[in-house]
Formats: C-alpha cells, sequence, structure tokens
C-alpha cells in the first residue's frame, strides 16, 4: 500500500537528460581586438619604462610582448571568424607546437645554407615551408576528422604565425644582444619592423601550403602528397624565397640604374657603400615595392582559395 505525500510536499522531480555542453568555448566577439590593442599599451609602456630606467630585467618580458603580440591577435581573429568548431586544443596546438618544432627543424636543415646567395634563400624557404608543413601533419596526426580547406587554412596560419613568435624572439634577442651591451633602439626596431610584416608571411604561406594538404586528406586520417599539394608547396616557397631575397634584388637593381658598383657578389653585400639621395630613394623604392607584391601575391592566392569553399564565404 502506497502513500501519498501530505499536502503541500514538494515532489522530487525526476532528473533529465542534460543539455551537452557548447562544442567550443564561448569567447565574445572582438576579443582579438582588445587583445592586440591592450597589448599594444602594455608593450608600450614597458618599452617607455625600460628605455627610462635601462633595467635588463624588463628585456624579456619587452621581447615577448613584442614578438607574441601580432600572431596571437590574428590567430584569435581566425579562430572567431572561422575556426570555433575546430576547437581551441588544435589551435593552440598548432600554434605552440607546431611553431616550436618547425623552427627546430628550420634550424637543423639552414644549418648547411651558410653561403650567401639566391640559392641560400631557396634553400631556406624550401626548409622553413617543409619543417612547417611537417608540424601541421605531427600536430594534427591523431585528429582523423579534421580536414578540409577552412580547416587547412585556419591551421596552417596557425602554425605558421607559432613560428613566426618565436622566430621574431629570436631576431630581437640578436639584435637587442651587442658588444656594447643592452642595444635597445635596436630591438624595439626590430619588433617594430616584424610586427607589421607578420601578417603577410609565415602565417599567410603556410595557411595556403596547409589549405593543399587538408583538403586532400583521406577520410581515414591519411595525408595524401598529391601534384597539387607538392605544386602548391613550391609556390609557397617561391614566395617565401622572393621575400627573403627582395633586399638583394633591390640592391642589385638600384646599382644597375645608377651605375654604381657592387664591391661583393650579389646578396653578399647588404647596403651600398656611400649611397646618393637617388640610390637611397631608388633602394627604398624596389625594397618595400617588392615586398608589397610578394604579399599581394600571397593574400591573393588566398582569396582565390576561400572563393572555393563555400563554409568560408558564408562565415559571418
Amino acid at each position: 500500500m502506497t502513500h501519498s505525500p501530505p499536502p503541500g510536499t514538494p515532489r522530487a522531480r525526476i532528473p533529465g537528460p542534460q543539455q551537452p555542453p557548447p562544442p567550443y568555448p564561448r569567447i565574445r566577439a572582438g576579443l582579438w581586438r582588445r587583445c592586440l590593442g591592450g597589448g599594444l599599451a602594455v608593450w608600450a609602456l614597458t618599452a617607455w619604462v625600460a628605455y627610462e630606467t635601462r633595467d635588463s630585467a624588463l628585456l624579456p618580458t619587452l621581447i615577448l610582448l613584442g614578438s607574441f603580440l601580432a600572431p596571437v591577435a590574428f590567430v584569435l581573429w581566425a579562430y572567431e571568424r572561422h575556426g570555433r568548431d575546430l576547437g581551441v586544443s588544435a589551435i593552440l596546438g598548432c600554434f605552440l607546437t607546431g611553431g616550436a618544432l618547425g623552427v627546430l627543424g628550420t634550424s637543423l636543415m639552414e644549418s648547411y645554407l651558410l653561403r650567401p646567395s639566391l640559392g641560400m634563400f631557396a634553400g631556406v624557404g624550401l626548409a622553413e615551408e617543409t619543417a612547417k608543413l611537417a608540424a601541421l601533419a605531427f600536430v594534427l596526426r591523431g585528429r582523423p576528422g579534421i580536414r578540409g580547406m577552412r580547416a587547412g587554412l585556419v591551421l596552417g596560419a596557425a602554425v605558421g604565425f607559432g613560428f613566426a613568435a618565436l622566430e621574431s624572439a629570436g631576431y630581437a634577442f640578436e639584435a637587442a644582444v651587442s658588444t656594447e651591451g643592452v642595444d635597445l633602439r635596436a630591438l624595439l626596431e626590430t619588433e617594430i619592423l616584424r610586427g607589421v610584416l607578420v601578417p603577410s608571411g609565415h602565417g599567410l604561406w603556410t595557411a595556403i601550403a596547409g589549405g593543399a594538404l587538408l583538403s586532400r586528406r583521406r577520410l581515414n586520417g591519411r595525408f595524401r602528397i598529391a601534384t597539387p599539394v607538392v605544386v602548391t608547396c613550391l609556390g609557397v616557397c617561391l614566395l617565401h624565397t622572393l621575400w627573403d631575397a627582395t633586399n638583394g634584388l633591390a640592391l642589385r637593381a638600384t646599382a644597375r640604374l645608377t651605375g654604381a658598383g657592387l664591391d661583393r657578389p650579389l646578396f653578399a653585400q647588404a647596403y651600398l657603400t656611400r649611397p646618393s639621395a637617388a640610390q637611397e630613394h631608388l633602394f627604398t623604392l624596389f625594397s618595400v615595392g617588392g615586398l608589397v607584391l610578394v604579399a599581394l601575391a600571397g593574400v591573393g592566392w588566398v582569396r582565390s582559395l576561400t572563393r572555393r569553399d563555400p563554409s568560408l564565404r558564408n562565415t559571418p
């Protein structure tokens, strides 16, 4: 015989099905803007304090902020726009692990490419792009479900920006350390220049190569080294080579147009000896113009890839 509870007694509720957790963290739109703006303010304040106090203890903070700020902001932008369903762990893993493995692999391969020449720049471009693409494949080896053009563009960019951040930190450290002590001005100039150029460099190139690689990934997770993948990687290496060789090509073009002689072979001489005002203007025009052309070629390439993927076109 069952007894009913007295009137007014609350009834026990039978637990129903719980809502599954969201597939990705709810990050408010515009986080990348706040990260970039706040980071720039902190970096500028750190630079001012370091300049006023000459405190070398601030150098690690200054180097890390200046090197990682722009790459992290662009990765956040890519995550907000196109990579939420890929997961934070995949993007963060590509940024950190892929960048670190790319830098290590590049250092090992480039140790044999010491002679300044066009072949050296081609070898450096091939080594760096191969190392970054291998790092991307390594990070995604246990994630067979991640494939497609959009995933390749986003995760390839994450690897490239991770590589760029670590590489910029190395260049900033080399610029800061001199025989006369800490050169703060050279450090700041290096970080500003690389921060401005980072969107059109490693992140862009590895995004293109990653898109080609993951768009032809098999359902079982294996990577296909098909002809389009190889051709794309060679094209990316060409952009990388032209980017690195722009300074030498601009120097040669300036010398030929102005009738100036070079004391050393091409790419072994960084600047003209006692240049005139006209030579300085021409060199700046050719060097900056060359970088702009290479950057525009990379951006146009990425735009052509996004037009082929409806998921990229329809993303708000």
